[in-house]
């Protein structure tokens, strides 16, 4: 197969291009055979990503609006009515829903998404042990991961966190901790780095997730990785508290992160929904700093987050729909330079085999979108797409 005439998105690529825009590329089989220089620079009949990565997602959650309520804002509110639903859950409940999260992340050009599971006691939720049958009904089309999503002050209790990070060990997951202006901070999270250290996992952490300017999760993740010479993985989401601390104060915290190796996941569509008054238009707009990130070499990821529940009562699996939002709202401009949010950072963020930049030799897996330059990426043309794994057309969406 043969794809004439489109732009590549400099972050996306991996080969040297000089002064080209615009590229010819050749797919055999599964892989990318060729890509070189179409022989007009003048026009692009479109723009080629890597297939999507979805870095932060809730699929058990996901769908059940219109039983839980929306929160209007309160993310306190949305945790308990989660809460009281998360009680009836059961393997035939949950697996419907779950399904249905799969299958539009795979329609819409997702290849590898990460969920996080609400883990809210020593033993494992019904979540997980859907989660591991879907994983392998769905190996080959989309890579799965899961967090173990646990309230801080449970890791208080030894046993439980010990039974916690075994569980998610077997598993092959990662461990997670909701993260928000917890009393005695620092030694639950010493704890969290303890049980990831001894059974070797990595981390991936709610941390943050509020407008109060004292909440200081992330700046102690950064400075436990240092002081503990922490090697694995470590992804911090949502971090929107840093949006509203003093400049100062910000940027020594995203120094810390950035010596420290830690991955950032901005989550738009949930943020801005949850973080400002409803009373009123509000100004604060709950993201993180993505751009004093990447002055700091983080390249932020952008994620779905939640999907028709408690804390976001809209959305859908579509990443191109996250990051129109994204660009918007953290005036991510110009759109091209970010596309890497929803392809790039977040394979590394998730160590995928393949981190999504373009060249010979690489899978057959991309997305083509209509989009023929900069101003059509956000809009009609910018979500209408042709989806390629290995190398063969899955679906074209208008």
């Amino acid at each position: 197969m043969k794809l004439e005439s489109l732009r590549i998105p400099p972050r996306l690529r991996a080969f040297a291009a000089g002064d080209a825009q615009v590229f010819d590329v050749t797919l055999v089989g599964d892989r990318v055979q060729a890509v070189v220089p179409s022989a007009s620079q003048a026009h692009a009949r479109g723009t080629l990503l890597s297939a999507l990565v979805e870095a932060h997602a809730h699929i058990d959650k996901n769908y059940i609006v219109q039983e839980v309520g929306a929160a209007e804002g309160n993310l306190f509110a949305a945790i308990e009515r989660m809460d009281k639903h998360r009680a009836g859950w059961t393997g035939e409940t949950l697996r419907p829903r779950m399904e249905r999260a799969l299958q539009e992340a795979w329609q819409s050009g997702t290849r590898a998404l990460r969920t996080h599971i609400d883990w809210v006691q020593g033993d494992p939720p019904a979540a997980l042990a859907v989660f591991e049958a879907l994983r392998h009904e769905w190996r080959g089309r989309v890579e799965l991961q899961f967090v173990s999503l646990t309230p801080l002050d449970l890791f208080a209790d030894f046993n439980a966190g010990e039974r916690i990070a075994r569980e998610v060990k077997r598993a092959g997951g990662v461990l997670g901790a909701f993260v928000y202006r917890n009393e005695g901070l620092v030694h639950k999270l010493g704890r969290v780095f303890d049980l990831a250290q001894d059974h070797g996992l990595d981390l991936d952490f709610h941390v943050d997730e509020g407008l109060d300017a004292d909440a200081s999760g992330l700046r102690s993740i950064a400075q436990l990785m240092r002081a503990r010479d922490f090697r694995r993985r470590v992804v911090c989401g949502h971090c929107c508290s840093l949006s509203v601390q003093d400049d100062a104060v910000a940027n020594e915290t995203l120094a810390l992160c950035a010596g420290a190796g830690i991955h950032i996941v901005a989550l738009p569509t949930t943020n801005l929904y949850l973080q400002g008054a409803w009373d009123r238009t509000p100004v604060p707009r709950g993201i993180t700093r993505i751009h004093e990130a990447a002055a700091r070499g983080l390249r932020a990821s952008l994620a779905t987050d939640n999907v028709q529940d408690a804390f976001y009562p809209y959305g859908s699996y579509d990443l191109l729909e996250t990051f129109g939002l994204g660009v918007q709202m953290a005036h991510l401009a110009p759109a091209g330079e970010w596309l890497d949010a929803i392809t790039v950072s977040p394979a590394r963020a998730l160590g995928l085999a393949w981190d999504g930049r373009i060249a010979p030799g690489c899978p057959a897996d991309l997305v083509l979108l209509a989009a023929t330059d900069e101003n059509e990426l956000i809009g009609a043309r910018g979500r209408q797409r042709t989806v390629i794994r290995a190398g063969q057309v899955l679906e074209q969406t208008q």
